[in-house]
């Protein structure tokens, strides 16, 4: 299950329309239905924790890997570094599209990925030319 339906499926189990979770977590309505349709995310960890609080969820129960690692990506490196961290994570799962490899292991081949291109960007910040 994605971040948008967890979370609509928290605010509805705690009977919240999107306006109350919205000044709960102190963002707009408008970013609620945008979270909830999966157009956006939060950009920072903080606004999880708020949200988590106001349906009285765990936050980890609205992160999952991939979202944290699209937050993170955005957080560090822009837009950029979001549209890049989707991109990476779409053709990653293609390769498993045919099966057979159990799920453990997927998730550790993914782990891994995304650590890679976390410390890619960092070594490549590193040597870029300044301007």
């Amino acid at each position: 299950m994605k971040f948008g339906e967890k979370l609509k499926q928290a605010r509805l189990c705690a009977g919240l329309t999107q306006e109350e979770l919205g000044a709960a977590a102190d963002v707009t309505k408008r970013t609620i239905i945008n979270y909830e349709t999966g157009s956006r995310y939060p950009r920072d960890r903080g606004v999880y924790a708020r949200l988590a609080a106001a349906v009285g969820c765990e936050v980890n129960y609205l992160l999952t890997e991939d979202e944290e690692f699209i937050t993170e990506a955005s957080s560090k490196y822009g837009s950029s570094g979001k549209t890049e961290a989707r991109r990476l994570l779409e053709r990653s799962a293609a390769l498993f599209a045919g099966g057979g490899l159990a799920d453990e292991d997927k998730l550790a081949f993914l782990l891994e990925l995304q650590q890679l291109y976390l410390e890619s960007k960092e070594n490549a910040k590193k040597y870029a030319k300044k301007k």
